[in-house]
């Protein structure tokens, strides 16, 4: 059994999208989903440097758009099971039949601007807490009012909250673990994004989905979802709630999953999998010549 992921935001690098104006409709796919995103994806994913990537009103366009613009190039008749970690989740949704992919990337236009713009209302950072005991490192987050907002397995939980807590935390980390500052806008998947939530409800409120035609898992709780206005409600309830990418990966081990693909940028989820997924053979697609060797894995 096969499975298809697409990646989340820090996932993205300079001029990763490069490679792929080579093949043929890149250029002008870009430049009409440009235009429904609001922003210049061409330019962001060829000239743009590390600082404007990582402008979440930009960046998460773009990776819906590379993970679109790279699924175009398999065979995803051979994929049973989809999933993308945060607002790849769009990029999931298209290739399991429940958005349009025009729709997918118009969603993540509206959700990056609408996250930038919670994240300027009061100062919220995200650290990543590797290692120590889970529960400890929860009751630790808990202490200091912060939020579990990726729990992505492999002994990762991200932490995120007011700029504050995390520097209290990083200054006196839990039992075993270690602290990393990430360099992101804001507290991304907690209570602090629910102006973004709104605004991404009122969106996709004009959204007509279908029902899936692949397994679609949702980054809410790991299961499979098989109705498309039940999806669309979870992608929309997923900026404030907290991506439990641990209980995706076990759906993924439950299922019965041999192969993973993961979609470009990619890297990030491939060693999560390679960690928790134990024998399951796992591609990376970066550039088009990769799209062999992931259309033989099919």
């Amino acid at each position: 059994m096969l499975a298809v992921l697409a990646p989340g935001q820090g996932a993205q690098k300079p001029g990763f999208l490069e490679p792929w104006l080579a093949l043929p409709g890149t250029d002008a796919r870009l430049r009409w989903w440009s235009t429904l995103s609001g922003v210049d994806l061409r330019h962001l994913g060829t000239a743009a440097d590390a600082d404007e990537i990582k402008d979440t009103a930009k960046t998460q366009p773009l990776l819906v758009a590379a993970a679109l613009l790279t699924a175009e190039h398999l065979h995803m008749d051979d994929v049973a099971v989809v999933a993308g970690h945060s607002v790849g989740e769009l990029a999931a949704a298209a290739l399991g039949g429940v958005l349009t992919t025009d729709a997918a990337v118009t969603l993540a236009g509206v959700r990056g601007r609408e996250m930038a713009a919670a994240c300027a209302v009061e100062p919220t950072a995200m650290a990543a807490v590797l290692g120590g005991d889970e529960n400890e490192v929860l009751a630790a987050l808990d202490a200091h009012g912060l939020y579990p907002a990726n729990r992505n397995g492999a002994g990762q939980i991200v932490a995120a909250g007011a700029v504050e807590a995390i520097e209290k935390l990083a200054a006196a980390p839990p039992a075993k673990a270690r602290i990393i500052t990430l360099q992101v806008a804001g507290a991304f998947h907690t209570p602090y994004m629910a102006p973004a939530e709104t605004a991404l409800a009122a969106t996709a409120a004009g959204i007509t989905p279908t029902h899936p035609t692949k397994i679609v898992l949702s980054n809410l709780d790991g299961a499979a979802v098989d109705h498309g206005p039940t999806l669309l409600t979870r992608l929309v309830r997923q900026v404030t709630a907290p991506v439990r990418w641990d209980l995706c990966m076990r759906s993924l081990a439950d299922l019965g999953v041999t192969a993973v693909i993961e979609l470009a940028p990619a890297g990030t989820l491939a060693g999560l999998a390679k960690r928790a997924l134990k024998g399951v053979e796992i591609v990376t697609v970066n550039t088009p010549d990769d799209l062999a060797k992931a259309r033989d894995l099919a």
